[in-house]
């Protein structure tokens, strides 16, 4: 078979981008999504507006030498490339084809996915009912049945006390309340969200992972944020 631009001759390098609301990181990963390089990150531009994280993006990629491909991950809704929800990031966003903007940036073909999701396929196993909740400057989402994925914006429905479950564990919460706080409110999430999805395992992810200190049911595990950069390469498995 020749080669193409989606489908490149000998050993494929695909950088792996992962946008969040206070940082974006990048690597490179070769056929397996194994890590080729070491990761990078700079501080996501204020405003995050298309032009100033594309330009960022851009940067960190020259830093990572040469790649044929790309998978990026968004905070936010995306459908076939294109952003339909950003609420972590500049209005402006709404309506952009991030796929198609990178493409022409990089000039290599470049796949976008919602950043949850990537996470997921990260960690999952692929077996039963799996959850992903990342705790970032947000939450996001992702449930996958038997290695099937089915995305979930769970983060601006309503939690309890008449709160949404992103208001109660994402970043400003745990300003506000503080870890010990934020830990309890954790666990009441987690045993309504197993009532809800009565899942096999709960997957925790996203920078704030770091700050659980409370003891998790069994079936509860926390994952490694570099998984939001090592799940890039299931979006080229597809």
């Amino acid at each position: 078979m020749s080669s193409s631009p989606e489908h490149p001759a000998g050993p494929v390098r695909t950088l792996a981008v992962d946008i969040g609301g206070t940082g974006i990181k990048t690597l490179v990963l070769d056929e397996a999504g194994k890590p080729l390089t070491e990761r990078t990150r700079v501080d996501t531009p204020q405003p995050a507006t298309p032009a100033a994280l594309i330009g960022a993006i851009v940067g960190l990629a020259r830093e990572q030498g040469e790649f044929d491909r790309a998978s990026v991950g968004f905070p936010g809704v995306v459908r076939k490339g294109v952003v339909r929800t950003a609420p972590n990031l500049d209005a402006k966003w709404i309506g952009v084809d991030l796929a198609k903007a990178l493409t022409k940036a990089f000039a290599r073909p470049t796949r976008v996915c919602n950043d949850a999701d990537i996470q997921g396929y990260g960690v999952i196993k692929g077996k039963g009912v799996e959850l992903v909740i990342t705790l970032g400057t947000g939450l996001g989402s992702a449930l996958f049945v038997e290695g099937s994925l089915i995305h979930l914006e769970l983060a601006h429905h309503q939690a309890w006390k008449g709160r949404t479950y992103e208001e109660e564990l994402g970043l400003k919460a745990l300003k506000k309340v503080g870890k010990k706080k934020w830990n309890k409110r954790l666990l009441r999430a987690i045993q309504a969200l197993e009532r809800l999805f009565i899942y096999d395992t709960l997957y925790l992810g996203g920078g704030n992972a770091n700050h659980i200190t409370v003891d998790l049911p069994r079936n509860v595990r926390i994952v490694p944020n570099v998984a939001g950069l090592l799940g890039g390469i299931a979006l080229w498995r597809t």
